[in-house]
This record gives structure tokens, C-alpha cells and sequence, in this order.
């Protein structure tokens, strides 16, 4: 009796509820938090290289994902302008990040151009849109690390204690609502687009950053308490809605994640949405308030 090749195959591992290999998503995690620790609290200009070389594997992720659309993104152009606006935003602050992200979207619509007049609209529209997404919003964590100077590194930069919060208060939100919406999830949040999603797990999420806002804004940037609640509300807000935002992507272009380059997370991009949705609002936060 001869079998298919269907038959053969190994079937999928089933996670349970909780819906990722957690041994290979804690040890991704682990390395991925030791090399952007070290980077800086030793020298911190080495953290861009980190983000510069993010917003290139993001760009090459939605570019494949969009693939699925007949969405064909110039995949250089729109690396090299993420390159450069994270490096300007770093080196001269918001008014460069903007004028150098005008002048990357019009290159990169000026490119476009080589290709003739069939699907410009459609491809130019998409790749505004991927520059906004990743490297323009990406380039706030530039800004950030920027607060405290160009150089040097540790706890005691306001910049690397920036990043360190808007990195701690988002993984607040993802694990806040990961361990409430295993244990008790039963309300859908928005179960056309993100089944797993629940009104639990986002209530376990509220207390999760509030409660690292709190604590990190007090102790770690000697602000004010309800500065860290206003940190707290504005992470899992952002972070559920860059969450949604980014399942809606996914469901469109009919993928289940944008590519498989880090064990048990899926991809980049899977990753980043939270991070990418919260770090402006954040980063205008403590700009005006604590910085």
C-alpha cells in the first residue's frame, strides 16, 4: 500500500493554548535581550547597528508578504532610506527624520518610475506605506537612545534608560496578556482578526504596564508616579492596536507569519508590531515629561 505524501509528512506539533514552541520562543528571546543589553550598556551607538539591521530584515518581510498581493515593494531603495533615516534621526534628531523620510519617499517613488506605468500607483502606495511603517517608526527608537548624548552607554544615559523602558513596558504588555489569556481567556477581543486575542488577556495586560510603568518611571528615571501610569495605559493601548494591526496584514495577504527567522516567534515583523506601535507615543512621553 502506497501512501501520499501528505500522509507522510510529520504532523504539526500541537502548543496547546499557548500557540508557540516555548522553549525555542524563551531561548530566541534570551539571546535577542543579552545582545541588545550589551550593546548598551557598554557602547550604545552599537544598539543602531541592532535597529539598522532590523529595519532590513522588516523591510525584506513585508516585502515577501506582499509578494502574496502581486505587491512587489524596491526592496533596496526602501532599505537604504530605512538605513539613513535611523542614522539621521540618531545624529540630528526629529527634524532631520522628517525631511530625510520625504526625501526617501520621493526616491523611492522616483525608482518606481523605471518600472513603467502598470501597478505604479498600487507599488508606490505600498511602499509610503512599508516606510511609515517600519523605518520611519523604527527611527523613534534612534531618537530615544539619542536623549542622552551620542556616545557612551549604561544606566546612567537617559537615552539607554529610555530604551530600556520602552522595551520592558512593551514585554510587560506581551507577557501580561499572554499568561492572563492562557489562564482565563474567554472573551474574544476582535475574533475575526486575532481569535486568541481576549478582553482577559488585555486586562492582564493593563496591570501588567501600569504596574512596570510605574515601578520603572519611579525608580529607574526618578519621574514622577503618574507619569509611569500614563506610560503604563499608553503601551497597552498601542501595543494591542499594533498587535491587531498586524494581524489584519497577515490575514489579508493570507500568511500565518511573515517568515520563520527567529525559533518560535515566526518573524521579525511578528515581534516587532507591538514595539513599532508603541515607541512614539512613548518616546513624545518621556521627551516632554522626563528628558
Amino acid at each position: 500500500m502506497t501512501t501520499s505524501p501528505a500522509n507522510d509528512a510529520a504532523p504539526k506539533k500541537d502548543h496547546g493554548r499557548a500557540g508557540r514552541d516555548l522553549k525555542a520562543a524563551v531561548g530566541s528571546a534570551v539571546v535577542l535581550l543579552a545582545a541588545i543589553a550589551a550593546s548598551l550598556l557598554f557602547w550604545k551607538p552599537a544598539f543602531m547597528l541592532i535597529v539598522a539591521a532590523a529595519v532590513v530584515v522588516a523591510v525584506w518581510e513585508l516585502r515577501k508578504g506582499l509578494l502574496a498581493r502581486d505587491i512587489d515593494l524596491p526592496e533596496q531603495p526602501l532599505m537604504i532610506g530605512g538605513v539613513v533615516m535611523v542614522v539621521v534621526a540618531y545624529l540630528w534628531g526629529a527634524d532631520a527624520l522628517v525631511t530625510a523620510t520625504a526625501v526617501s519617499a520621493l526616491a523611492i517613488m522616483l525608482w518606481l518610475l523605471r518600472r513603467g506605468v502598470d501597478g505604479y500607483v498600487k507599488n508606490a502606495t505600498a511602499s509610503v506605506f512599508a516606510l511609515v511603517y517600519v523605518p520611519f517608526l523604527g527611527s523613534f527608537v534612534a531618537l530615544m537612545l539619542g536623549e542622552g548624548g551620542r556616545d557612551g552607554g549604561g544606566l546612567d544615559d537617559q537615552g539607554v534608560q529610555g530604551i530600556v523602558t520602552f522595551i520592558l513596558v512593551t514585554i510587560a504588555s506581551d507577557i501580561g496578556g499572554y499568561i492572563a489569556g492562557v489562564l482565563f481567556g474567554k472573551h474574544p477581543m476582535a475574533p475575526v482578526i486575532s481569535p486568541k486575542k481576549s478582553w482577559e488577556g488585555f486586562a492582564g495586560s493593563t496591570i501588567a504596564t501600569i504596574g512596570a510603568g510605574i515601578a520603572l518611571v519611579v525608580w529607574l528615571l526618578d519621574g514622577d508616579w503618574w507619569i509611569g501610569v500614563a506610560l503604563g495605559l499608553i503601551a497597552v493601548v498601542m501595543a494591542t492596536l499594533g498587535d491587531l494591526c498586524e494581524s489584519v496584514i497577515k490575514r489579508d495577504l493570507g500568511i500565518k507569519d511573515m517568515s520563520q527567522v527567529i525559533p518560535g516567534h515566526g518573524g521579525l515583523m511578528d515581534r516587532l508590531d507591538s514595539l513599532l506601535a508603541t515607541i512614539a507615543p512613548i518616546w513624545l512621553l518621556l521627551h516632554y515629561a522626563i528628558f
